[in-house]
């Protein structure tokens, strides 16, 4: 009874990359490109960004999918890796390097070194899950490709 409960809530598994030398505007860049994706599409898309935060996301990413291993074979749950999706992926503010910066006629600027606190989290889909995804996905292209069209027409 315990097997189906814990099947018919999809787990989560998340994995953080804390205190890191980026800005969160720049690290919510790389982060945005990966939301929704499956894991191994995620992975292909983040190996080959150019961003330099790209690598840190790369390993918080595979810390996810570690952590969904590793807990899945630890409380014996049925987790299959290959259908993992990237649930939420988001860059915190941490806190912020004051720091000051020679100006002239023996004057200081003071400026801030922002650190971001990255975190990703994956989730099992599920299989009735995708189907309406499917077609919210294809109403919102339909809905898109509409409004060209009718600016062009004038």
């Amino acid at each position: 009874m315990a097997k189906t409960a814990t099947r018919s809530t999809p787990r989560e598994f998340r994995a953080e990359a804390r205190f890191q030398r980026t800005s969160p505007q720049k690290a919510k860049l790389v982060l945005d490109l990966i939301k929704g994706l499956r894991v191994e599409q995620a992975r292909n898309t983040v190996a080959f960004s150019t961003k330099r935060i790209a690598p840190v996301v790369l390993k918080a990413l595979d810390s996810a999918i570690a952590n969904a291993r590793y807990l899945s074979e630890e409380q014996g749950l049925d987790v299959d890796v290959d259908d993992l999706y990237v649930k939420s992926a988001v860059a915190n503010e941490g806190p912020r390097l004051k720091r000051i910066r020679p100006a002239p006629m023996g004057r200081a600027f003071r400026y801030q070194r922002r650190l971001a606190h990255i975190i990703v989290t994956v989730a099992e889909k599920r299989p009735g899950s995708s189907a309406s995804e499917t077609a919210s996905g294809s109403g919102r292209a339909a809905g898109k490709g509409t409004r060209p069209s009718g600016k062009s027409a004038r």
